[in-house]
């Protein structure tokens, strides 16, 4: 089991202050390629960023600088939209993470609906792929919108584990971890490899690592609020000891 460490947050604290400027130094405060050491030398296996259309928290120099510096793979999540694929297809990541994504929303909420977007994502999947990119569609643990994915052409699928989070008691958890064991079961039947995120943290990882065929964990928001207590390295080092107690 791999974890990814989105970093947006880190982004998001910088933009508090820097948000009226067009453009922010690389080296404004928090830095994110000094984030981007520290989740490097704590021990992870990638490095997760999301270039949202508002650029509310990543910014176009992030995803250059991250792409150029880091060490471990890069991993972008972002909507298909025309803007956002050109850059992808100029910075080439390790891997693209195909999200929904709305203005109004804080995170992304929900999973990407293959079923109906699923002739305009086969040619974003295919443009990516061109370019040697691993392509990943982040999607509900639903069999329609699983079976939809497969026909995309992509390899990935990242299950969306929010109602799991979300879920108000063991009984519920149990019920939704039952989702994700049978969306995972299903998407390796039909040749996908899985990977899972969101609402990940430090209290229910120990639960979701009972989904078989998990490849990759992408945490963010968990990881970043505990480094604001003990440090980034500190909190990665704490989630992969969990992660692998199991």
């Amino acid at each position: 089991m791999k974890l990814g460490v989105n970093i947006d947050h880190v982004a998001t604290l910088r933009q508090v202050r820097y948000r009226s400027r067009r453009k922010v130094s690389p080296w404004a405060e928090p830095c994110l390629l000094d984030a981007v050491r520290a989740v490097e030398q704590a021990g992870a296996h990638g490095i997760t960023i999301h270039l949202r259309e508002d650029r509310r928290h990543i910014q176009d120099q992030d995803v250059w600088t991250a792409r150029r510096l880091a060490r471990l793979p890069l991993n972008l999540e972002m909507a298909a939209s025309p803007e956002i694929l050109r850059i992808a297809l100029k910075v080439r990541p390790a891997e693209v993470c195909i999200v929904p994504e709305r203005r109004e929303e804080v995170t992304t909420e929900g999973g990407l609906d293959v079923v109906r977007a699923g002739t305009r994502l086969r040619r974003t999947v295919s443009a990516l792929q061109e370019k040697g990119i691993v392509v990943s569609l982040f999607i509900a643990p639903d069999p329609a919108q699983i079976r939809a994915a497969a026909a995309t052409g992509a390899e990935f699928i990242e299950l969306h584990t929010g109602a799991f989070a979300e879920a108000r008691n063991a009984a519920q958890q149990a019920k939704e971890r039952t989702r994700l064991k049978r969306a995972a079961e299903l998407a390796v039947a039909l040749g996908l490899r899985v990977n899972a995120g969101h609402g990940i943290r430090y209290t229910n990882v120990g639960s979701i690592l009972k989904v078989p065929h998990l490849e990759t964990l992408n945490i963010g928001h968990s990881i970043v609020s505990r480094a604001v207590m003990v440090g980034l390295q500190q909190a990665v080092r704490e989630m992969l000891q969990r992660m692998q107690s199991r």
